[in-house]
């Protein structure tokens, strides 16, 4: 196995005689002697002023029309991502020039890889295979606008034909390109540094504050955190920026090395044995975002613990290789994931098959590259569709028949920018037998809410649902996108409490309202209790009421004109009791 001194030599003879080889593979950290390289000025590309709308960044898990990799080395590795990524969407395969594409088609012809279809040969020079860190991100305007790409300045300066990549890419798909490379907004960051959960959430090592700040070697203006905050937020939508410590010894803190997001509630994250390597410092930030962070619909994050694998034996800190199950990319149904060793590589297919159902899991051995501190992940890029059909969805957890009434209520936000038709909500207690389906229901004010009910079960019995919607032009999707195969499931309880409501929601009114609104509850006797109000995403909005309900009927108010237009939900939660309304605000 090649190790990473010897890499950095390798890289370093090639630079020396100002080559850079297609068949010598450039690290993804800086060699030595990048390092000693004076950085060459930063000319500006693309559009450096904000988009003019606002702007979402696309999660990782959305729909795809294409993966883009470059064809420089690790080649059949590469060949073995086109295998799979070319029956979900188009690969995209950047080559330095003609010569390397036809390199590439002979290396996929004797590897048995069909290209003929769904796979491009794209000429755009390049200095290296990581195209996580340099290649476009992808934003929407307005949340499911137009398509817009964002292209960062690469922390590898000297690698100039990478950083400049993005202006390739961008006219082969027709996207505007918008650039940080002009002060004031000008920022280093690395895409391997940086997940999003499609909602306005990111997270990132502190890697993007240390390449901004006072004395940085990349030439660009010093950056406080919150200018940094800024940049993200009027690029890239992102309001929120998670950001951990490095780890001892991820040399690239970056942090797809050991975790990403599965949903927008959900984080894999790699563990190491007590004590070992990088896991004290993983477990210690993992801890900090659960402390201090909630998910975008205001809940706790979820974790799923996946092994950081050793090398014969050894881990990062006793000379073994960076080995990372997490560095993984969707591919629309499926996920690619980097595989070692199979006394490993089950268990990580497993965990992987149960936190993710329905999804094809692809494994590519990567002992090859994974010296060069990288695997799947940073070597490829997505592409979201032009037209995405988005379904955001909280999932369900237990439900207790004591505390509900007709059913089981089910809350997303469903966008298109043609509009959407229609929605129906697929759910079985049996995945053998067919599914039932009711339709979904929009506000009154279209602003994306739309909501279904699954009637009530058995308790005891495990609910599997999901969302499909369409979109005005005919465009269909699911959620999860994997669904039938794919679902979300919850359990049914029943609770020893009495049937017997203590305390009803009666009919809030006026409804639709848009000043004081009178929200009635009826006890039949006294009970503690409270009144919230939350949004179409199961977000808390405000606190009504919170104390003892006293027997009888009882009116409280809220003030609706101080609320968004929108679809809200009033909820009455007494001991063992839970009492939901529908309010509409115009």
């Amino acid at each position: 196995m090649r190790t990473k001194s010897t890499l950095t030599f390798l890289a370093a003879m090639f630079f020396a005689g100002g080559l850079f080889s297609q068949t010598i593979d450039l690290p993804r950290f800086a060699t030595d002697l990048e390092r000693q390289i004076a950085s060459p000025p930063f000319l500006p590309i693309g559009i450096t002023t904000p988009p003019s709308t606002p702007v979402r960044t696309m999660a990782e898990w959305e729909e795809l029309q294409a993966l883009i990799i470059t064809w420089n080395g690790q080649t059949t590795i590469l060949a073995e991502i086109v295998r799979a990524a070319r029956e979900e969407c188009m690969v995209v395969i950047c080559c330095e020039n003609q010569t390397v594409v036809t390199q590439a088609k002979t290396k996929l012809t004797s590897s048995g890889v069909d290209f003929s279809t769904n796979v491009t040969f794209l000429v755009a020079p390049n200095n290296s295979i990581w195209v996580r860190d340099y290649g476009p991100n992808c934003v929407y305007a307005n949340d499911v606008d137009s398509l817009y790409f964002v292209d960062w300045i690469y922390n590898r300066p000297t690698r100039t034909k990478d950083d400049t990549i993005a202006t390739t890419i961008a006219p082969f798909f027709n996207v505007p390109l918008y650039s940080t490379s002009a002060a004031p907004t000008d920022l280093v960051n690395t895409g391997g540094n940086f997940m999003s959960d499609g909602m306005g959430t990111a997270f990132a090592s502190s890697l993007i504050l240390d390449e901004n700040e006072f004395g940085n070697p990349y030439n660009v203006s010093v950056k406080t955190e919150s200018q940094i905050d800024g940049i993200l937020s009027d690029f890239m939508g992102i309001d929120r920026y998670i950001k951990m410590n490095p780890l001892p010894y991820d040399v690239i803190h970056h942090i797809d090395m050991h975790m990403k997001l599965l949903d927008e509630e959900t984080l894999i994250v790699g563990e190491y044995p007590a004590g070992v390597a990088d896991g004290p410092q993983i477990e210690a930030n993992i801890q900090y975002v659960l402390s201090n962070f909630q998910t975008s619909f205001g809940t706790p994050y979820k974790i799923v613990r996946i092994p950081m694998p050793p090398e014969s034996g050894q881990y990062p800190n006793t000379t073994g290789d960076y080995r990372t199950y997490a560095n993984a990319v969707f591919v629309n149904k499926s996920i690619i994931v980097p595989f070692y060793e199979t006394q490993f590589d089950t268990t990580a297919q497993r965990v992987w098959e149960e936190a993710m159902p329905g999804y094809n899991v692809v494994g590519i051995n990567c002992n090859s590259i994974i010296p060069s501190l990288g695997a799947i992940h940073c070597i490829t890029k997505e592409v979201g569709v032009s037209d995405p059909l988005r379904i955001v969805h909280q999932a369900l957890h237990c439900q207790d028949n004591s505390a509900t009434s007709g059913g089981y209520p089910i809350y997303a936000t469903i966008q298109h920018r043609s509009g959407v038709s229609g929605a129906k909500l697929f759910y079985t207690t049996d995945l053998s037998t067919p599914w039932q389906s009711s339709d979904m229901w929009q506000g009154i004010v279209p602003n994306g809410d739309w909501f279904g009910n699954i009637p009530t079960q058995t308790a005891g019995s495990i609910v599997y649902y999901y969302i499909e919607a369409v979109a005005a032009n005919g465009k269909t999707i699911t959620r999860p996108i994997t669904a039938p195969d794919g679902w979300w499931k919850f359990c049914v309880t029943q609770s020893s409490n009495t049937l017997n409501p203590l305390a009803e929601l009666k009919e809030i009114y006026p409804n639709p309202a848009s000043a004081i609104t009178v929200v009635p509850v009826q006890s039949s006797s006294k009970s503690f209790g409270s009144i919230v109000v939350f949004n179409s995403l199961g977000q808390f909005v405000q606190e009504i009421f919170k104390g003892e309900i006293p027997s009888g009927n009882t009116n409280y108010f809220l003030d609706a004109g101080k609320l968004a237009s929108g679809t809200y939900f009033v909820k009455l939660q007494t001991a063992g009791q839970l009492r939901v309304k529908k309010l509409v605000v115009r």
